[in-house]
């Protein structure tokens, strides 16, 4: 059974409170720090995934503007050429990609606040390594000095490597792909198919009115 059940356990853990309680202090320190070190990965990988992903979907936002910028120019030369039909087409296509869009910035914006609190949550649980690890040296420190003085307890083991530097080597492995695709709204309906051509053939008319006014 480990020393932590959640993440909280180990950021709010007092090691000197923990360690003042164990039968073999060094032991519990081991399995503190293998504790912590996995939960780092955990952490690494999962940020690592969600900013992998997140420059994808900066990508598909590009992308996404592009095509509404070209709906738009379209609807202009439409309009340039007479065809007030072809023009309100290119709007209507216009207005669906404005949406999906939107949609695809707000998942952005998720995003960012995820991967933020994940930094944080790393920050915090590196703390508490460097905490443990200088506990653990100077455990080994004083089960050192008590050897040569004689005085050597013998639940007193000698320490392993922890393995802490090939922490970021384990973690680059990480390659996730995420579904950012969002299914559009029907477009079907009576009603939503009559105001979306009213608000069609404002723009329309407002389009045309900035073209003279140019």
């Amino acid at each position: 059974m480990g020393v932590f059940s959640r993440f909280k356990d180990i950021v709010n853990a007092n090691i000197n409170a923990l360690l003042d309680k164990a039968e073999d202090p060094e032991k519990m320190l081991r399995l503190m720090l293998q504790e912590m070190e996995d939960a780092l990965i955990e952490l690494k990988s999962g940020c690592a995934a969600r900013m992998a992903s997140r420059i994808r979907l900066e990508k598909r936002i590009q992308e996404q503007k592009a095509l509404v910028s070209r709906w738009q120019s379209r609807a202009q030369m439409a309009i340039d050429k007479g065809r007030d039909d072809l023009a309100r087409e290119a709007l209507a296509e216009k207005r669906k990609e404005s949406a999906l869009l939107e949609s695809l910035e707000s998942d952005l914006r998720g995003y960012e606040e995820i991967i933020a609190r994940s930094r944080e949550d790393i920050d915090q649980l590196e703390g508490k390594l460097a905490q443990a690890r200088s506990k653990l040296k100077l455990l080994q420190e004083k089960a050192r000095a008590e050897r040569e003085s004689g005085k050597a307890n013998s639940r007193m083991a000698t320490s392993s490597s922890m393995g802490f530097d090939d922490l970021e080597e384990r973690i680059d492995r990480m390659r996730f792909e995420n579904d950012l695709s969002r299914p559009r709204p029907d477009a079907d309906a009576i009603f939503r198919s009559m105001e979306e051509k009213e608000e069609i053939e404002k723009e329309l008319e407002q389009l045309k009115k900035e073209m003279r006014d140019e």
